[in-house]
């Protein structure tokens, strides 16, 4: 019999996630049916969306989270032993899993394609569900063009990093706004960026307004709140908005007053769209291959903050919160 460890949620955070708010337990897993696997997790990940979608986490339950993981024992033909699997299992160790799989957020569970020289590890970054919001989220609700101003707020992390990327391939401006100068140097000398703004030490609006004086075309929504006013309220007539996520406000526990950018969004008749990448789960496998492609042409580059040991998924969550990690935040086990 295997024993799992498992973080399980005990109560919804207030504000800030606190340790006492999960519970490391273990659990003993039952022998495997027909059409089931058991697996051994590798590398676990942690996102931003896990804070956004906590409270939807029943109490004393497993704290979802996608992982990598190895298939060590199979009753199932379509997942072999040996096997690497992407699979939405949460926080813990070793899962015994039927076919269908588990889903979250409608995303699928699949046998890691062949990376050749590549880390197993980038199936949770580049070439997995972060590198297809970013691949799809631009190129389907942006549509940038040529010649273009793309900015992307949360530029530095595991999503927004590969979307300056991808709009520099498609031959745009890329501007890049983050918390620090050291993520900074790292998008404009390593990945290409064109300009940087630090909304910590540096006035958005101001450093904007110089680094795209025609005004933005595309906008990339990581983060919400004033920073993302201030970029609407900056942007050509037809913009477009891909909304993927509202990081300034997961741990607030009140109501957040924002300053609203309706006045731009109806004058320059903009578009803003919501999404969830699963939308695009018909297209899954291109979105890698692409991203596999550009990586082999050295035309995408990537970083991982790794953080050593399952006891040391809480910290990684809260750090990757508080913009500690520089791309994809992954626990190796």
């Amino acid at each position: 019999m295997v024993v799992a460890k498992k973080y399980v949620l005990v109560k919804h955070s207030e504000g800030f996630p606190k340790p006492t708010d999960f519970k490391l337990v273990e659990e003993q897993l039952p022998p495997l049916k027909e059409n089931e696997y058991l697996t051994e997790a590798v590398f676990l990940s942690v996102d931003p969306y896990m804070r956004a979608y906590m409270p939807r986490v029943k109490p004393n339950t497993t704290m979802i989270g996608s992982q990598i993981a190895k298939i060590v024992e199979s009753k199932s033909p379509k997942f072999p032993v040996g096997r690497y699997v992407v699979g939405q299992f949460g926080w813990r160790s070793h899962t015994v899993a039927s076919e269908s799989g588990p889903q979250e957020l409608g995303l699928q569970t699949f046998l890691l394609p062949d990376f050749q020289e590549l880390p197993v590890s980038l199936g949770l970054g580049v070439l997995g569900m972060p590198g297809n919001t970013a691949y799809f989220g631009l190129l389907e609700l942006c549509q940038p063009k040529a010649g273009e101003t793309v900015v992307i707020s949360g530029a530095a992390g595991a999503v927004g990093s590969l979307v300056g990327q991808i709009a520099k391939i498609k031959g745009c401006t890329a501007i890049g706004i983050a918390g620090s100068d050291e993520k900074g140097k790292w998008l404009i000398n390593e990945l290409g960026f064109d300009h940087f703004i630090n909304y910590k030490t540096q006035n958005v609006e101001e450093e904007l307004k110089k680094a795209a004086p025609k005004g933005v075309d595309c906008y990339f929504d990581n983060v919400g709140g004033e920073i993302s006013t201030t970029v609407i309220n900056q942007m050509n007539q037809f913009g477009r908005v891909a909304v993927c996520g509202s990081i300034s406000a997961y741990n607030a526990t009140g109501p957040i007053k924002v300053s609203t950018p309706n006045a731009s969004i109806v004058l320059q008749q903009l578009k803003l769209e919501g999404f969830i990448v699963s939308r695009w789960n018909n297209r899954w496998m291109e979105g890698i291959h692409q991203n596999l492609q550009w990586i082999k042409q050295g035309k995408l580059k990537y970083r991982e903050t790794v953080t050593e040991g399952f006891e040391n998924m809480f910290k990684a969550f809260t750090e990757m919160l508080q913009g500690g990690n520089v791309g994809k935040a992954i626990v190796k086990v």
